[in-house]
């Protein structure tokens, strides 16, 4: 079964945050970084539960380790057999989610 992916307002501006951030440096690093986050989010879709669970109390909260440079972590949660809910998107550089 194919999942809707959705975004929490707090996830796409980490995305925003993300590429603005790495476009400083290199626009075409960022253009990369975006497409693989998107290959990412296709993969998700298919396959939700074989991302590492974030909570030991609650399996429905996942992390998709994102590769590319120092790779990317996104936090979404399933929400039904239909759909997930990204709820934020780190560099694996950055602090924890909060």
């Amino acid at each position: 079964m194919i999942f809707q992916v959705r975004y929490t307002r707090g996830a796409r501006e980490d995305l925003k945050r993300l590429f603005s951030f790495l476009a400083e440096r290199d626009l075409a690093a960022a253009k990369r970084a975006r497409k693989a986050i998107s290959k990412s989010m296709e993969l998700l879709a298919d396959f939700p539960w074989s991302c590492r669970k974030a909570s030991h109390d609650n399996p429905f909260i996942r992390e998709l380790v994102i590769s590319f440079g120092g790779g990317y972590v996104a936090l979404f949660e399933i929400d039904d057999v239909k759909n997930i809910t990204i709820l934020a998107i780190r560099n694996q550089r950055e602090d924890d989610f909060t």
